[in-house]
């Protein structure tokens, strides 16, 4: 199984990373900078609005699978998804990209 990167380091990482290309990214929630977990919203306006949780696939890889079965749904769906999980964990992180052009990339496998 491979090293984890703290939550803090990957949020900031991704800011940066949306930062260069031009893409609105904001901490909606500090969680714990070392072990918390991170819900990632993405919001493409009239397309509608996905959460994604990280998960460990199978074979010890990091991926990500939609919080949402029906996945791209809209924002009130979304933040009430990202509410009932931060009432659970205090240490978790929420990160919101605006992406209407469909230009961010998760960084690892989305699994279905």
């Amino acid at each position: 199984m491979s090293e984890r990167i703290k939550a803090g380091i990957w949020v900031q990482a991704q800011l940066r990373i949306c930062d260069i290309n031009f893409i609105s990214a904001m901490v909606v929630r500090k969680g714990d900078p070392d072990s918390g977990s991170v819900l990632l919203k993405i919001n493409r306006f009239k397309d509608g609005c996905a959460v994604f949780v990280p998960i460990t696939t199978i074979e010890g890889a990091r991926g990500w699978m939609h919080g949402l079965k029906d996945g791209y749904v809209d924002e009130r769906a979304c933040d009430d998804y990202i509410t009932r999980q931060t009432q659970r964990d205090d240490d978790m992180w929420v990160l919101e990209i605006e992406d209407p052009k469909m230009q961010y990339e998760l960084d690892a496998e989305l699994v279905q």
